[in-house]
């Protein structure tokens, strides 16, 4: 596994960046591509979605981690883009942004120097409930196809309702990022109806059936990893396929991006890839 880590820690140091605008819902969205040097166009797009609770801005702070998710040798194109904060336009705002990127996406492959072939979507808390979403939406709307989606610590419960949210540790750390959760629902969903609308809570949805594979991570000290688990298995309950990890805490991780980073969470993302790649499930 160190040997591993090692080697993606050597590519996210070639990889190179370029700050790109992207086409949104609601306007021109700042963007990023994270590519490697190697010649031709890639096979394979990733498109990220940054944390930030649907009201911050971190697209910036996601840079360590994306430079890694670019090194990993199944992921050699990598666009992270943001998004319409709930402090500007609340839901569906953000989630209409993300969806029209992946439409963006196709349509300008030349630009990200991408071939086409396959497109997956990726998140870390409220970016994977918007990546969840995503995913929700282009089998609703017919495009793009996706072959995956990658959810990351995702946030797919505003109830806040699951046993690991609501009884976590005597920790500061934990009580703050639940109480970061709440006030970011308050935030994204001022109308408490649309809390169980399925573009803002996938784990609230009845209609999981032909959507496509899954890779969902959570973490032993994470309280948003019992609606992590939970989506996965209904996710499987309608013939879907989900791998489920729940993996150890990083030690002395202060952002939830460098958490994902630190973890073997790169690991478990590339051999994810490669298995869709290896079923000849990543046909966009």
């Amino acid at each position: 596994m160190n040997d591993r880590l090692d080697a993606v820690n050597a590519a996210a140091d070639a990889v190179r960046v370029r700050d790109l605008e992207v086409a949104g819902e609601q306007g021109p969205l700042k963007a990023r591509l994270y590519a490697t040097g190697q010649k031709g166009k890639r096979d394979t797009l990733v498109v990220f979605f940054p944390p930030g609770g649907f009201v911050a801005d971190t697209l910036d702070d996601s840079d360590g981690f994306l430079r890694h998710l670019a090194g990993v040798s199944h992921t050699p194109v990598v666009l992270a883009s943001s998004y319409t904060l709930a402090t500007v336009r609340p839901f569906p705002a953000a989630v209409e942004d993300a969806h029209a990127v992946l439409l963006w996406a196709k349509k300008n492959k030349a630009t990200l120097g991408w071939n086409g072939k396959h497109l997956l979507v990726a998140g870390i808390e409220a970016g994977a409930n918007l990546a969840a979403v995503c995913a929700l939406m282009s089998r609703d709307r017919g495009a793009p196809t996706l072959a995956g989606q990658i959810l990351i610590m995702p946030m797919l419960d505003p109830g806040l309702s699951t046993c690991s949210m609501r009884e976590m540790p005597n920790c500061p750390d934990q009580e703050k990022l639940a109480d970061g959760c709440a006030a970011a629902y308050r935030g994204y969903l001022p109308n408490a109806a649309d809390r169980t609308h399925p573009y803002a809570s996938p784990l609230q949805s009845s209609r999981l059936k032909n959507l496509p594979p899954a890779l969902i991570l959570s973490a032993e000290d994470d309280p948003l990893r019992d609606e992590a688990e939970a989506y996965g298995a209904k996710l499987a309950s309608f013939g879907v396929q989900a791998t489920v990890r729940r993996l150890l805490p990083a030690p002395q991780a202060d952002e939830r991006n460098e958490c994902a980073c630190e973890r073997p969470a790169l690991v478990e993302i590339s051999d994810f890839i490669a298995r869709l790649e290896g079923q000849g499930a990543l046909q966009a």
